[in-house]
């Protein structure tokens, strides 16, 4: 079974003050091209399709243009939707029954109680069927209804048990999830996925889902993290995203993941398909006048942030550069003076969420750190609070 890899497609978003629905129509017209091209069995999307909970109506036409490109595909290709933290859980599962009858499969919230279970789609290809489970992104706090014992306090506890209630047959028959968390290796084991700037990932680790929880599917397909990677094993994939949408992705290679399923026991075959952006996500860093000589006409339409290393500021750098680059995403200095003034003034840089406050302000009343059970006490709380 061959099935396309998509995730966190963030429609809507902007790339500092400059709006990529021309870069997203683009890249998701190539997507359609693959797809009449290859004609894959399947189009997994793994979360994070609008890059806000409560989407522009421009975000919402795009997506529904994408659709209906894929859905005018003959023969039908069944699409597989989950939602991720950026979204609406509700608002994506509007018209699903609806949407199923086009081979749209769309699972926008967990299970919330005990009569529910994680939306399972089976497909079949020439060895058999092949059952997708529809994971959404999920905290502890959305299932604890789902169970009649005490609530997962923990993302891998919530995840796990949450997996236990189905009857995932892993001996002999083939299972891909679809989720989209940030899944991590067991503390010291390699592999874990590295970050970049468009995801916050919370101090201490309380989010993390650890990988042992989904290692017997023959193949889980993660959405969260910008950036094409394994998770300790190749049958457990972060595809990233289609486009750069921060300047920390910058040297990432944005492509398409398709994976071929095969028998029972084989091992996933991965294929990186390229994309071709309209325009490029590049940094730049020296001196005013070696970065103006030095640009090429070629970059003249991408997106540029610029780091200046003169030590004599430089009269209107921004309006120089602008002559040789249509969209500059920023302007930094970093010299002497700069650094100096930063490191004078590293106290008062450093922001702290509020429960790195709380445990330093434990840590002074009490004379002791947080232990474990204390930390997740506190940690439940302010979830709590933000929820409410």
């Amino acid at each position: 079974m061959k099935f396309f890899h998509l995730s966190d497609l963030h429609i809507g978003k902007q790339l500092h003050h400059y709006s990529l629905k021309e870069e997203q129509e683009a890249v998701l017209g190539e997507i359609l091209t693959y797809a009449e091209t290859i004609r894959p069995d399947a189009v997994v999307i793994a979360g994070d399709i609008y890059d806000r909970s409560v989407p522009s109506a421009e975000a919402v036409a795009v997506f529904d243009w994408f659709l209906t490109g894929l859905s005018k595909i003959s023969p039908a290709i069944p699409i597989l939707i989950i939602s991720g933290n950026h979204d609406s859980g509700e608002r994506l599962e509007y018209a699903a029954e609806i949407l199923k009858m086009q081979h749209i499969y769309l699972a926008g919230s967990a299970p919330r109680d005990k009569s529910e279970s994680v939306r399972k789609v089976t497909l079949t290809d020439t060895y058999g069927e092949v059952d997708f489970y529809l994971l959404p992104f999920m905290k502890p706090s959305y299932v604890r209804n789902v169970f009649e014992e005490e609530a997962p306090e923990t993302y891998t506890e919530a995840v796990r048990r949450m997996l236990g209630r189905e009857a995932v047959d892993y001996r002999d028959r083939r299972n891909v999830l679809v989720s989209h968390q940030f899944y991590t290796g067991t503390e010291g084991e390699a592999g874990s996925p590295s970050t970049c700037d468009s995801e916050v990932i919370s101090v201490g680790g309380i989010e993390n889902v650890d990988v042992s929880c989904v290692e017997d599917f023959d193949y889980v397909a993660l959405g969260h993290l910008h950036g094409p990677q394994n998770v300790v094993s190749p049958h457990i994939r972060y595809c990233g995203t289609l486009l750069k949408y921060s300047v920390s992705e910058s040297g990432h290679e944005k492509t398409l993941t398709v994976v071929t399923l095969g028998d029972k026991g084989e091992e996933p075959l991965i294929e990186l398909m390229p994309l071709h952006p309209l325009r490029d996500v590049k940094k730049k860093t020296g001196k005013l006048m070696e970065i103006i000589e030095q640009a090429q006409e070629d970059e003249r339409g991408d997106y540029i942030s610029v780091t200046l290393t003169d030590e004599v500021d430089p009269y209107k750098p921004k309006e120089q550069l602008e002559k040789v680059f249509d969209h500059i995403l920023e302007v930094r200095v970093d010299n002497k003076r700069t650094r100096t003034k930063l490191s004078e003034l590293d106290e008062e840089l450093i922001m702290k969420d509020p429960m790195e406050n709380f445990a330093d302000f434990y840590q002074e009343m009490q004379g002791r750190a947080l232990q474990e059970e204390e930390y997740q006490m506190m940690y439940q709380i302010f979830e709590q609070v933000k929820e409410g």
